[in-house]
């Protein structure tokens, strides 16, 4: 396999635990340089996909969780022609040749269905249709696979020669209930307040690659005790699926400043997610076309879906296909830390200015933990 966009390694590091070899990394941000140079040291890494002139011969798969800062809800949304997630059609002129790789897999944020009324989904299964790829994609969520963040990502397996549907579907363990918030932690964004807060229910919500200058955005964490906490760095690295300290090698690149190891933690690609694609790739299951149904031209993107040429159906199984083993939220954060009080007000100010609907009792702890971490700071005149 290759690995193309490979920031810091989670396609490549879930799909090597079912037997996939990786032959060569693409990476341009050179902190994620640093991490793959040390994690794999033995592999070949290109710094430019743009200049990238072929894939090493015998490629069977190419994995790419390419750029998402143009179709994220939290981006830009310049949609598929910006100049970040354009750097898809690299993707597809490497794969154009004629014997060109069995299987592709592609990593990216939800939104991209609903940008520019699903913009970017129909340039991805048009092209794929013209190279000759049956492609299925579905919308899954991290804590199926027993982590506790609320991350939803689109995965899509495309194939000339095999079924991607056998890879993908089949599998629907439905969305569990949730609990109730006053027995568990429960995740928010303290840096939000006003139009939305990322609420979580014994997980953290999605995370952030926080600023292109390098500023963490950590969630915060409601214990049932009342206080506030926010993860630590080694706690996010753990809650995509790495080992801790996965990312210290990032330092050591030239001008990378320690906090944009957070940035290549909420950009990257959670290795459980990976691995469970890599499992179904060796462990196909038999489809049953009962749960699709015909799309036209023009619906909107569901949560799953399938094409081959130009005929696209709608897959109706959920975001869990899996419920595995689930590690709660509360025992699972080792490097939390309280909330300051200046981020605490901060957010409060906010909360009280807006009208964003708030879960019983929440305001109430915040002020509190406020209280207990000294007030409101004071401002010098």
């Amino acid at each position: 396999m290759v690995g193309l966009f490979a920031g810091i390694g989670g396609l490549e590091l879930g799909l090597a635990e079912h037997g996939w070899n990786t032959q060569l990394l693409c990476e341009v941000d050179p902190g994620a340089q640093a991490v793959l140079g040390s994690r794999f040291p033995d592999i070949p890494l290109h710094p430019d996909v743009t200049r990238l002139r072929s894939l090493p011969q015998n490629t069977e798969l190419v994995a790419a969780g390419f750029p998402c800062q143009d179709l994220s809800q939290a981006g830009r949304t310049a949609g598929i022609t910006g100049s970040k997630s354009s750097l898809v059609d690299e993707v597809f002129r490497l794969v154009k040749r004629k014997n060109g790789p069995r299987w592709l897999v592609i990593e990216n944020v939800p939104f991209m269905l609903q940008l520019g009324r699903g913009a970017a989904m129909r340039h991805i299964t048009d092209v794929l249709g013209d190279l000759g790829y049956a492609w299925a994609y579905r919308v899954v969520d991290a804590r199926a696979f027993g982590l506790p963040q609320r991350r939803q990502r689109v995965l899509m397996v495309a194939s000339r020669t095999d079924d991607p549907r056998t890879v993908l579907f089949g599998e629907d363990a439905g969305m569990p209930i949730e609990g109730e918030p006053d027995l568990y932690p429960c995740g928010f964004y303290w840096t939000e307040g006003v139009r939305g807060l990322g609420w979580a229910v014994n997980a953290v919500p999605t995370l952030k690659g926080g600023s292109t200058l390098g500023i963490a955005s950590p969630p915060a964490v409601r214990l049932p005790s009342g206080e506030i906490v926010t993860p630590g760095l080694i706690d996010a690295e753990r809650l995509q699926g790495f080992d801790p300290d996965w990312t210290a090698p990032a330092v050591q690149a030239v001008g990378v400043r320690p906090g944009h190891r957070w940035r290549l933690v909420g950009n990257a690609v959670s290795v459980r997610m990976a691995s469970w694609v890599g499992h179904r790739l060796g462990h196909r299951i038999e489809y049953s076309a009962d749960h699709e149904t015909p799309m036209a031209t023009g619906d909107p993107w569901p949560s799953a879906a399938w094409g081959v040429q130009d005929k696209t159906f709608r897959v109706h199984e959920s975001l869990w296909p899996v419920h595995a083993p689930y590690e709660d939220l509360g025992g699972f954060l080792e490097e939390s830390r309280l909330l300051s009080a200046r981020a605490t007000a901060g957010f409060l100010r906010r909360a009280r200015s807006g009208k964003l609907r708030f879960p019983p009792g929440f305001l109430d702890d915040v002020e509190n933990h406020l209280d207990r971490m000294g007030g409101f700071p004071t401002v010098a005149a």
